[in-house]
């Protein structure tokens, strides 16, 4: 009976602080969130503290496990476009047909662009990863990796 108590309470907390993250994202001050789901000013400002270590955490997550797959496959895809734009417009050319393949080297040119803009970006990605790394516990100082004792353990 407790075990169904306690998820009937966990059901509430996390339905009360979507409601605070709801309310809070369209505007809403502490005070004004405690006061239109009449609940204890104290009590927001927990949810509050809660949703931003879960929104850390999910940042934290993206950078780390997710951001770097998700460049390369946009590197891998557009090197894939630049090669097919390149052979159609090969085609074209021996074809005859100069429109098509002016539509064809414009992509190109739009994906070189974006390839362009993708590696100069690279430091920034890079510079996450570290970020995150850093704020985990690992910091690198002079080319070692040295555990920093004061971060949290996951």
């Amino acid at each position: 009976m407790s075990r169904l108590r306690s998820q009937g309470n966990q059901q509430q907390i996390a339905w009360r602080r979507e409601k605070v993250l709801d309310l809070s994202s369209k505007g809403y001050s502490g005070r004004e969130i405690a006061k239109v789901l009449q609940i204890s000013h104290p009590t927001i400002v927990r949810d509050v503290q809660f949703l931003r270590k879960q929104a850390k955490e999910n940042i934290s997550k993206y950078i780390d496990e997710q951001l770097p797959e998700e460049y390369h496959k946009c590197l891998i895809g557009i090197t894939a476009i630049i090669k097919d734009s390149w052979d159609t417009a090969t085609k074209a050319e021996s074809e005859g047909d100069r429109r098509e393949q002016l539509q064809a080297l414009a992509v190109a040119k739009e994906c070189y662009a974006m390839k362009l803009g993708l590696l100069s970006s690279a430091t920034v990605v890079d510079g996450a990863v570290k970020f995150v790394d850093r704020h985990r516990g690992l910091v690198p100082q002079n080319n070692e990796v040295m555990i920093d004792d004061s971060a949290e353990p996951r």
